[in-house]
């Protein structure tokens, strides 16, 4: 697979970031409910026992909700950690409420678990990821940083797909086609408030 236009891809985030943060109060309230609906019906949800959920910033989708109910169900919740012994990849740290938080390097709050509290990403179930775009193929745009590629890129080179990833997006953040690279890894579905995209 060629090397993507970064020139192409920056515009487009640009655009996405923008078009998500337009929203209005009373719209993103609304989106979020009926999307929250979605998700906590869905089999990949239902039957999932561990579970990672991340703090929305820029405008995401707040997955809290959908973790609060994961909680309420006794499934074991997770939330992603910038952590020093994999500084270019995501860990997974357990979460429970009460639990100790620090603002990462980027000032979103994470779990200030050691190392051997980690999970490792093979080990869950199921990963909602945040994204800035989407197509119908489940393809994914983020934010540039490449975490969430790096830390699943074993799931391009090997027929291990654990965890399922699934993105949480408005259907404003859909486009017909993401410029991808060989990094890219693409998700198992996207659910918005309009539909769940699956891949398969």
């Amino acid at each position: 697979m060629a090397e993507p236009d970064r020139t192409q891809r920056a515009s487009l985030r640009k655009q996405l970031r923008r078009s998500r943060r337009s929203l209005s109060a009373d719209e993103r309230a609304l989106k979020t409910r009926l999307l929250f609906q979605r998700a906590v019906t869905l089999p990949l949800f239902t039957r999932s026992a561990r579970l990672a959920f991340y703090f929305a910033s820029d405008g995401e989708i707040d997955p809290l909700t959908i973790m609060l109910r994961a909680l309420q169900m006794g499934k074991h919740c997770h939330l992603p950690v910038l952590s020093a012994h994999r500084p270019d990849k995501v860990s997974f740290a357990p979460f429970h409420p009460g639990n100790r938080l620090r603002p990462n390097r980027w000032g979103i709050p994470e779990p200030d678990a050691a190392v051997s509290q980690l999970a490792r990403p093979f080990s869950l179930d199921l990963v909602f990821v945040p994204l800035v775009g989407f197509d119908r193929n489940c393809n994914r745009l983020g934010m540039g940083k490449g975490f969430y590629d790096r830390t699943f890129a074993y799931r391009l080179r090997t027929d291990l797909q654990r965890p399922r990833l699934v993105g949480l997006a408005f259907e404003a953040q859909k486009v017909d086609s993401i410029p991808l690279g060989p990094w890219d890894v693409p998700l198992d579905a996207v659910i918005t408030e309009a539909a769940c995209y699956s891949r398969h």
